[in-house]
Parts: C-alpha cells; sequence; structure tokens
C-alpha cells in the first residue's frame, strides 16, 4: 500500500510525536507514522490527504483552506530544493534515512519552516527539533 500526502504533511511527519487535534486524529496519524516508519511508500496527493481524513467530517475542515493550500506550495517547492525533485502531485518517495536526516537537519536550522509560518504546532515542533527530534514517531532508520 502506499500513504497519501500532501506536501506540507511531509514536514509535520518530521516532528510528529503523538499529539494532534483529537484521539481520532492521532490514532489515525500514529497508523501512518507506523507505515511510513515501516517503509511504505508516499504518493504526494493535492488537498486532504490521509492524515485529513479524520476532519473531513468536521463542519467546516481547514483541510480545504486556501492558507494549508499555500503551504503545500511552500513545502513542495522547498523539499524539492533539497531533495532535488520534484516534490509535486503524483510524485512517489519514500522517506530513507539519509533523505529524513537532511530533512530534519534543514528544519533544525530553519531553512524548511516557511511552510510552517502561522501554524499553530510551530511552537511544539521548534521544541521537537531542538531536543533532536527525540521521541518523535517516525525515526532515523
Amino acid at each position: 500500500m502506499t500513504v497519501r500526502l500532501r506536501p506540507h504533511h511531509l514536514l509535520c511527519l518530521l516532528t510528529y510525536a503523538g499529539k494532534g487535534y483529537s484521539p481520532g486524529f492521532t490514532a489515525n496519524y500514529d497508523s501512518i507514522a507506523e507505515r511510513i516508519a515501516r517503509g511504505e511508500d508516499i504518493l504526494i496527493v493535492a488537498g486532504p490527504d490521509d492524515i485529513c481524513a479524520p476532519l473531513l467530517d468536521d463542519r467546516e475542515p481547514h483541510c480545504w483552506q486556501a492558507s494549508v493550500t499555500e503551504r503545500d506550495v511552500l513545502a513542495a517547492r522547498d523539499l524539492g530544493r533539497l531533495l532535488a525533485m520534484p516534490i509535486r502531485t503524483g510524485t512517489q518517495l519514500s522517506l530513507e534515512r539519509h533523505g529524513l536526516r537532511r530533512m530534519r537537519a534543514a528544519f533544525a536550522e530553519g531553512s524548511l519552516r516557511q511552510a510552517c509560518a502561522g501554524c499553530e504546532w510551530s511552537t511544539l515542533c521548534t521544541s521537537i527539533a531542538s531536543d533532536a527530534f527525540r521521541g518523535v514517531a517516525i525515526p532515523d532508520r
């Protein structure tokens, strides 16, 4: 199987440590993180993805907001530069050890965080990055 992700969720995965919007959201995210940690491939999609799924029944899910789409554009651009490959709808990739470490190093130094501006989770992600990504769900294999 393949995990369907929107581009900015590639950044969120770097610091995901079991916290989320609701218990159902967190349980779903835990399952996705486990699949990726086991080496499952990722397919880049436009709009809501597998992580968004538990939120789509909300009255006004933020997954469709223009600000979230802009996060995707910025994340795709910056990740594409870092990984030297296009990150766009239909791109398939896996988070192998070297790429994951490069992404985390860039995230920690701030060069991969433009998409994170204004995100409510930014302080938590900064704290996790400053603590050498200790306790994250997807370790550097």
